[in-house]
């Protein structure tokens, strides 16, 4: 079936205008071959990311790795620059990362826990985040607790304050969109109580905000979120490479000392045998040996999401995931599964007596993506929804409303 850009057509409401979604599609070569409804998994890479990348390893195979590096310095130093820019923050408060789970890992690492301190963590976090604190709950005798959600989905903001001032929590861990629900947590309402309690304790908490999946969605501004640790990956929305990530760490985090467990040369100087000085900046969260080819890639995906205006992108999204839901729920033993006060690009379905691999794989057939998402991946969330796995849709700006259609039509013929 394949997608192109033939019977091209846009919701009666959309923020682009077909000139500007047809330069979109023209300007990502993968629009020419599949429909994408997998960007929560990983996102069309424009031509110029791709362009940049196999640029850079031409280079390296010129004039050689370190050298190349060396000689594009400027050019890669502009990724803190722009990373800056889209969290509104300075360069120096960003760390270049393989993942968001490289970035969640390094900042969890750097938060000094003893036996006892408390994690308190919404119920709705990511599958890797949760089990990192099983990991420390086993280790270090840390516990674990659980804000409840409010009837609507989404973090219960009454019993966030209420926990707060009574566990006084070492770390405040939210993500903003888990992987497995559409479901955006209120981390504007999240930002002010926590800012509240910490007007009370300054120096009791520490707060990470997931948002892996929110990158690149929407506008993210750390001095907003009141964050003190924003992990993000590059190669879902962003449209960014694989295995590129970013973490923001606040002045606060930066003037206590905090660093990385396993920090390395380039976040720390040996300067006698039993001393070392860590960097003053957000580079002690990073490691000596990157793949620069897309640390630059990464570069031009930013540059090209703040060129379109991270707002727009937003509505878009929300409009075309809300067109995905409401033709999905229409059609019979279907149920979607997404709940809260917002919700974005993640579009989550099971279908009744039918089996989560057949529907992805017949999808496949026809060059439709999307991807399965099981129990595993939020125990919590899905079994207070009582199912075992759903199926994971996740339109992106570039998608047309008939390719929304395609994918409609298709699951009918899949389940009939």
């Amino acid at each position: 079936m394949g997608s192109s850009n033939a019977n091209f057509s846009l919701p009666d409401d959309s923020i682009f205008t077909e000139a500007e979604i047809l330069k979109f599609r023209e300007e990502t070569t993968g629009t020419k071959n599949v429909i994408h409804f997998n960007n929560a998994g990983s996102g069309l890479m424009p031509d110029v990311v791709t362009q940049a990348q196999l640029d850079h390893i031409k280079l390296e195979s010129e004039i050689g790795g370190y050298e190349a590096s060396a000689f594009r310095a400027n050019i890669i130093a502009k990724f803190y620059e722009e990373a800056a820019l889209l969290f509104n923050c300075k360069p120096v408060n960003i760390a270049f990362t393989a993942s968001a789970t490289d970035s969640y890992t390094r900042a969890l690492s750097s938060i000094p826990f003893v036996a006892g301190d408390v994690i308190l963590t919404d119920c709705d976090d990511f599958v890797s985040n949760q089990i990192q604190f099983l990991s420390l709950q086993k280790r270090i005798g840390i516990k674990i607790v659980h804000i409840n959600n409010a009837t609507i989905g989404g973090v219960d903001l009454t019993d966030l304050k209420e926990k707060l001032h009574k566990y006084l929590p070492k770390l405040v861990a939210i993500t903003h969109i888990p992987t497995n629900s559409g479901l955006v947590q209120p981390v504007a309402q999240i930002a002010t109580i926590y800012e509240e309690y910490r007007d009370v304790y300054p120096d009791k908490t520490w707060y990470i905000l997931d948002a892996c999946q929110s990158a690149g969605q929407m506008k993210l501004d750390v001095r907003k979120l009141k964050c003190d640790f924003l992990s993000v990956t590059c190669r879902k929305f962003l449209r960014g490479p694989r295995g590129t990530g970013a973490l923001y760490i606040s002045d606060k985090v930066l003037q206590a000392g905090l660093e990385p467990m396993f920090i390395d040369m380039r976040g720390a100087e040996w300067v006698s045998k039993d001393k070392y000085i860590q960097q003053t900046d957000a580079k002690r969260f990073e490691d000596w040996e990157f793949a620069y080819s897309t640390v630059i890639g990464t570069t031009a995906a930013i540059e090209y999401c703040r060129n379109i205006g991270e707002e727009k992108i937003w509505q878009q999204v929300k409009l075309l995931s809300k067109l995905t839901r409401e033709k999905l729920a229409a059609i019979d033993r279907i149920r979607v599964l997404d709940r809260g006060p917002e919700q974005g690009g993640l579009v989550t379905f099971t279908v009744e007596n039918s089996d989560p691999l057949l529907i992805v794989s017949e999808l496949l057939k026809r060059k439709i993506n999307v991807v399965p998402s099981y129990r595993a991946f939020g125990v919590i969330d899905f079994d207070e929804k009582k199912v075992k796995w759903a199926v994971r849709a996740s339109p992106h700006y570039y998608n047309s409303l008939n390719e929304i259609e395609i994918l409609i039509e298709s699951i009918k013929e899949i389940i009939k």
